[in-house]
């Protein structure tokens, strides 16, 4: 259940307890907990929408920019696919116990390498309340308990939503501490939660590069890292035109203020005069602001206003209507162009050529990479995980949305018949 201890090693202590029985749990149980969460949510919808206009009011009212005001409202759409991510993560298979390998040694055991959950798992995330109900029901789904420190912005909201999930998991009588929810969103205990050896064995965090920033100064347990999204979209020589304009605006303004859409438009020289006119219009009459090299703003000739475009421009997740336009003589310039500045989140290529797009998929360093395809479907709900924890560009243990299965480790069981080594 949610926790109400003082203290962040309190809340972590009772996590850990908890991690140990629910590695145990069956199937059943954690779907009668992810099941009363969903059922839940509906009834409570009008509870946790006032909570969450005090949270948006709040933040309106303080130093916060649109696209973090963005993340943080909820609306009854938005919280009912918080009900139906709860439901498709409870129909997604069990990971725990999921046989990776099996063998027989040269000495007659009985070797099997199975999925096990990591133990407790810490998110630190900041805006978005949803992640309240995505991460809880992610770590009970694959048998972890998790401990929750949202950001002070998202309090109010947060504490209704850790509510509905206390209850659940007294319904199913999961063990007390399986979700613990630390509230104040101060930066000391963050800390104290990325510093809990011993009890905490994962910390995700899911925010902007300063809340990363801040975590790398202080973690003493393993993390990974929900990282920022410098996206891009390449539209190739070849590429149908109509196919390449809609993808790089849906790319661009469908949602601006999260991490998968794109910051900048790299177009081949040879598309450029006939391309970029049209597509550049479209995306200034939806109020973007445009920055380019010297040949995407002579490709426009002045008919569109397109500013000079800074070094800082390419290297920036401007997570606002904003973007840069970059005109390259090859697939190769483009790819060394999103390997040098990209943050290795989502990029895309818009092209005729099924050999362009292996190539570009090839070249390209990234968790996800789309050929003609927008970068906004990076994202667990999207990619049928019901829900993720965050995105993460690392390559070790996990890389792109973090579901269920990257939430597990394993573990090696070995079965003999009295075998002793010589």
């Amino acid at each position: 259940m949610a926790a109400t201890a003082t203290s962040v090693r309190e809340v972590c202590e009772r996590a850990k307890h908890a991690s140990r029985l629910l590695a145990q749990a069956s199937t059943a149980a954690k779907d009668a907990a992810l099941e009363a969460i969903a059922e839940r949510l509906g009834p409570a919808t009008a509870e946790i929408l006032a909570a969450n206009a005090a949270d948006v009011e709040a933040a309106r009212a303080g130093d916060y920019d649109d696209a973090f005001v963005d993340k943080l409202t909820l609306t009854g759409e938005r919280v009912a696919a918080m009900a139906a991510g709860v439901r498709e993560v409870k129909t997604l298979p069990d990971p725990v116990g999921e046989e990776l390998e099996r063998r027989t040694l040269a000495s007659g055991l009985e070797l099997r390498k199975l999925r096990a959950p990591i133990g407790v798992v810490a998110l630190v995330y900041e805006a978005r309340p949803n992640v309240t109900i995505d991460a809880a029901a992610l770590c009970l789904k694959s048998g972890n308990a998790v401990v929750l420190r949202g950001s002070s912005a998202a309090e109010r909201s947060n504490a209704v939503l850790a509510g509905i999930v206390a209850e659940a998991c007294a319904e199913a009588g999961l063990p007390e501490g399986s979700v613990g929810f630390v509230a104040g969103g101060g930066h000391d205990d963050m800390r104290q939660l990325a510093t809990q050896e011993g009890l905490v064995d994962l910390i995700i965090p899911r925010g902007g590069e300063g809340l990363k920033a801040a975590l790398k100064d202080v973690a003493t347990v393993p993390v990974i890292y929900a990282a920022a999204g410098n996206c891009h979209v390449y539209v190739h020589a070849d590429a149908d035109l109509e196919m390449a304009e809609s993808i790089a605006y849906n790319a661009k303004v469908q949602r601006p203020g999260v991490c998968n859409a794109a910051e900048t438009l790299l177009v081949n020289a040879e598309l450029a005069e006939s391309f970029l006119p049209r597509a550049l219009a479209r995306l200034a009459a939806a109020g973007v602001e445009l920055v380019g090299d010297e040949r995407a703003r002579a490709s426009v000739a002045g008919a569109i206003e397109v500013g000079e475009a800074s070094e800082e421009d390419w290297a920036t997740e401007y997570l606002g209507l904003k973007m840069a336009v970059g005109v390259v003589d090859s697939l190769e310039e483009a790819v060394e162009h999103i390997n040098t500045h990209g943050t290795a989140h989502s990029e895309a290529i818009v092209t005729g050529s099924a050999a362009a797009g292996e190539r570009f998929a090839a070249g390209v360093d990234a968790a996800a990479v789309y050929v003609n395809a927008s970068t906004r479907f990076t994202d667990g709900f999207e990619f049928g995980m019901g829900a993720e924890m965050g995105n993460s560009t690392q390559k070790l243990h996990a890389r792109g949305p973090i579901g269920l299965r990257e939430l597990t480790t394993s573990k090696y069981v070995v079965h003999g018949d009295g075998q002793t080594r010589s």
